[in-house]
């Protein structure tokens, strides 16, 4: 089955890194953050690779090539424009013909994770999805004490509470003809994607995860990602 990896960001929350070098391109230790996500993808046997690309393209192609110095086999689609975070996919479905009831597994190119690849697709094709979203819980701290009232009274207030969301990963496995709902040439976020699908009648799954993951979006993660690696590599 093909992967597809999305690498045409700009990494705005990371410049001025990324003024010259895309994201994916960013070093943790000694290799590119994207290089390491292709290693860990060959460790499920996912070598039959696509990279979408945007912004510096020329920089990922050139590094990357065919891939065969990888041991993988490497496409790419590039974006004229950036189409966002889902958008991209319908070059994808126009290049490599992806239709039916192939899967495609699709994943973030900045994302660090010991997630196993290869339970998520059987999950997927066990369960007959035409889409599955890796999900994982998320907690955020209030940052003031939270009043409850009732009409003009307070009948309680806590300090600074918790709230724990469900909240997108980063990696998903398609239905190939899922793809279809994809439109062409124009930005178009995976939320949308996932709610239109819905709409329609999809059915859209959730595999809840909660191993070592690090979406890298700001500078301060940069020092995190090699413990991540430690663990993703163990």
């Amino acid at each position: 089955m093909k992967t597809v990896l999305l690498a045409g960001g700009r990494g705005v929350r990371l410049r001025p890194l990324t003024y010259s070098i895309p994201k994916p391109l960013l070093p943790v230790g000694e290799r590119p953050i994207l290089e390491l996500i292709i290693e860990r993808l060959k460790t499920f046997g996912l070598r039959d690779l696509v990279i979408a690309v945007g912004y510096r393209a020329e920089l990922i192609e050139t590094y990357f090539r065919d891939g065969s110095q990888l041991g993988v086999h490497i496409e790419y689609v590039r974006e004229a424009e950036p189409l966002g975070t889902a958008g991209p996919l319908a070059l994808v479905r126009d290049q490599c013909g992806a239709r039916g009831d192939e899967s495609l597994l699709v994943m973030n190119g900045d994302l660090l994770t010991d997630l196993d690849m290869r339970q998520v697709v059987e999950f997927h094709e066990r369960g007959d999805h035409d889409l599955t979203v890796v999900t994982r819980e998320y907690q955020l701290e209030h940052p003031y004490g939270v009043i409850q009232c009732e009409g003009d009274r307070i009948v309680s207030i806590v300090e600074k509470p918790v709230v724990t969301d469900t909240v997108n990963a980063g990696v998903y496995v398609f239905r190939c003809s899922t793809l279809d709902l994809v439109p062409t040439g124009t930005v178009f976020e995976m939320p949308e994607l996932m709610n239109i699908a819905v709409a329609a009648g999809r059915d859209v799954a959730a595999y809840p995860f909660d191993g070592a993951w690090l979406a890298i979006d700001r500078m301060e993660q940069l020092a995190d990602a090699a413990r991540v690696v430690t663990d993703t590599h163990a």
